[in-house]
């Protein structure tokens, strides 16, 4: 049976020479028999975060760090990397196997295997066991939602990116079905079920091209709702606005802290979103890592708190606005841009 592949297109060729990363040699029993790769910048200091990075299928741990550039923004804003990198001899295109039972639930397979990283690397860098995270692309985006789900203890927030969501599949042929967006309705629930955890949840960020061909852009929205339910917030969203021209949709609970926040990347396929040039500058485009003017890696880190310009808005923003008054003496054009890029998106009739 050939394997399942959601994500294409090694960066080898970009990245010869240019491996950043240290392996992690013993981490316990690793029954999804994972290779661990870490990143450690100069300047790491006790008590740091640490980012749990997972790549898409025919990608390398590497390949995905120099796409994405998540080392290079670890050296300057001093946290710590874990990137869980798929063997071939579990998945001849280096897929995380999140449509596989035994490597979709806690406490089995290739979750408990990351979750075994996690801990041995946390333990031995003094990681602040309240500031971790997980972020993945496409197959590595439904491995990024497994782990959120089954180990929501263990995280304070995660980001998925062309991804899936959490049990939507248990075979090779729903996994297909579920990546053309058709039968996700009947994981809603899904996330709450996946362990005894009563809260309170991960913070979660949501990203997809709104012209995804391989995994469908409905996939972002069941994701959404997953963690709606998880969260208890209102279906439609705090607020909602343009960055870089692309819509975002925020959720905050009663304290204006945002929960959830979800961009569509408007006119983008299957991949990573890029800003390589510019003040955003971060990563490299290649195949599924592509430019579009925006650092899906910078503006994560940011949502979770992790860089200098996170903390200097959440200074000035101390509280969210509702989306009734955010608008408030604006410029009706303003609104008439955001409705368009929603429409375009496919996110409103």
């Amino acid at each position: 049976m050939k394997p399942l592949q959601t994500a294409g297109g090694s960066l080898a060729n970009l990245v010869a020479g240019r491996d950043r990363l240290s392996d992690l040699a013993a981490f316990g029993s690793n029954p999804g028999q994972l290779r661990a790769r870490t990143y450690t910048p100069i300047n790491l200091s006790a008590g740091a975060s640490l980012v749990v990075v997972l790549h898409g299928c025919t990608q390398t741990a590497a390949d995905y760090d120099h796409g994405s550039g998540w080392s290079s923004l670890a050296d300057r804003h001093g946290f710590a990397l874990l990137f869980p990198e798929q063997q071939r001899s579990n998945n001849p295109n280096l897929c995380f196997n999140w449509f596989v039972p035994g490597d979709s639930r806690r406490d089995a397979g290739e979750p408990l295997s990351i979750r075994q990283m996690i801990e041995t690397f946390a333990a031995s860098h003094g990681s602040d066991p309240k500031r971790i995270f997980v972020t993945g692309l496409s197959a590595g985006g439904a491995m990024a939602a497994i782990m959120l789900a089954a180990y929501p203890e263990l995280f304070a927030g995660g980001a998925i990116i062309a991804g899936l969501p959490y049990g939507c599949a248990t075979s090779i042929p729903e996994a297909f079905e579920r990546m053309k967006g058709k039968g996700l309705a009947d994981s809603d629930a899904f996330v709450r079920a996946a362990s005894d955890h009563t809260g309170p949840w991960p913070i979660v960020s949501v990203w997809h091209g709104s012209a995804d061909q391989t995994v469908h852009p409905a996939n972002a929205e069941a994701t959404l709702r997953q963690w709606r339910l998880v969260h208890g917030v209102e279906e439609s969203p705090t607020r909602t606005e343009l960055v870089e021209s692309h819509p975002r949709r925020v959720w905050c609970d009663g304290n204006g802290r945002a929960l959830i926040e979800m961009y569509s990347i408007a006119g983008m396929g299957h991949g990573t979103p890029l800003a390589t040039t510019g003040s955003e500058g971060c990563g490299a485009s290649g195949a599924h890592m592509l430019e579009a003017n925006i650092s899906s890696t910078r503006r994560i880190a940011e949502f979770w708190g992790l860089t200098a310009a996170a903390h200097a808005e959440k200074a000035q923003q101390p509280d969210a606005q509702p989306a009734s008054s955010s608008w408030a003496g604006g410029i009706a054009g303003v609104r008439k841009t955001i409705t368009d890029a929603l429409r375009a998106a496919g996110l409103m009739k």
